[in-house]
């Protein structure tokens, strides 16, 4: 009985995954596009390198793009967008620079900017439309201090605004430890006071507040760790899931997803992992999780268990809308939309 209901879910699995395909709606852009987000069904908000940012307002049919004023050489990795004009975008590096346009793209106002050298921002995450956060890689704590530790600003107004959390008060690295610029996905909200993000390189660990927790994924090199991080669940009980690899060998299943339901004590490996080096990971309703990256797209309907490899379209992130059902994913100069067949 027991074989033929498992036979029975996982082609019940197999026709939802066949279900599916992705739609590339975006493609051969000069830009690699690690940025996205998705406020709705029809507003979409892009960003990549050159200095370029993109937007669609009818769900990925026509887009309108802009390439930022005075920013042709910057890198926005990461984008927050809150409606169809209003958005948030994150330079990296070397001076690391937030912007923000109010009117659609067309104009963009400097709202953080840090000309120290070694700053590189990695990621961006909005409780709301108010208040938000940014990580860096590691930053000395002081002038004569070695230790290094992980960089943090807020903001409470949207964006507007954006102030560097007391530098004694920064999680402190590893050596080798540091944050991966590759989605913007490595930080994401745990409750209504608290994210949770992920490290990776030569040591790869999960920071809840004050706790510094060792995952077992892959680590040890600077290509390898935990590049994203997503979250379901109440207050009471919640299922994080990690995902990662070393992006140096795309195709390895070697230690890339780890899964924890009781904010890190434990962790489990999936009994069939994502089919390679993933750089995003988010929970989409139900059991149902989506995962991407440089070989494919990989999809779990229980809690990331067994990950289905539903598309080798490459992209670098995925996102589900705000508020609707649609997804987006980016990566390299496209933007693909999945398709419920």
């Amino acid at each position: 009985m027991k074989k033929i209901v498992f036979a029975f879910c996982f082609a019940v699995g197999c026709l939802f995954a066949a279900a599916q395909k992705v739609q590339v709606v975006v493609k051969d852009k000069k830009a690699s596009f690690r940025g996205l987000s998705v406020v709705n069904d029809k507003v979409v908000w892009v960003s990549g390198s050159s200095g370029t940012v993109g937007r669609s307002v009818d769900g990925g049919e026509t887009w309108k793009w802009f390439t930022v004023k005075g920013f042709e050489k910057t890198d926005f990795r990461d984008i927050e967008a809150f409606d169809d004009m209003t958005a948030v975008i994150m330079g990296i590096a070397e001076p690391a620079y937030i912007l923000k346009t109010v009117d659609g793209g067309e104009n963009w106002k400097v709202v953080f900017q840090n000309n120290n050298k070694g700053m590189f921002l990695d990621a961006m995450e909005f409780w709301n439309e108010m208040s938000g956060i940014v990580i860096g890689d590691p930053v000395k704590v002081s002038p004569s201090s070695d230790k290094a530790a992980i960089f943090i600003a807020r903001t409470f107004d949207g964006g507007s605004t954006w102030q560097n959390i007391p530098p004694q008060n920064y999680p402190v690295a590893d050596s080798g430890e540091a944050c991966f610029a590759s989605s913007g996905t490595n930080i994401v909200a745990l409750s209504l006071q608290e994210p949770v993000f992920v490290t990776g390189g030569l040591r790869s660990r999960m920071f809840i507040r004050d706790k510094k927790i060792d995952m077992p994924i892959i680590q040890g090199t600077e290509t390898t760790g935990a590049n994203s991080v997503a979250v379901k669940g109440s207050k009471k009980k919640k299922t994080i899931i990690v995902v990662g690899g070393d992006f140096n060998t795309k195709d390895s299943t070697t230690k890339n997803c780890v899964i924890t339901k009781d904010l890190g004590k434990t962790f489990t490996a999936p009994a069939i992992p994502p089919h390679g080096y993933r750089s995003c990971v988010i929970y989409l309703d139900k059991d149902n999780w989506l995962s991407c990256g440089l070989n494919g797209i990989d999809y779990s309907d229980d809690d990331g268990n067994y990950w289905k490899w539903i598309s080798k379209e490459s992209f670098h992130v995925c996102k589900k809308a705000k508020k609707g059902k649609a997804i987006f994913f980016a990566g390299g100069g496209r933007v693909g939309k999945l398709i419920m067949e």
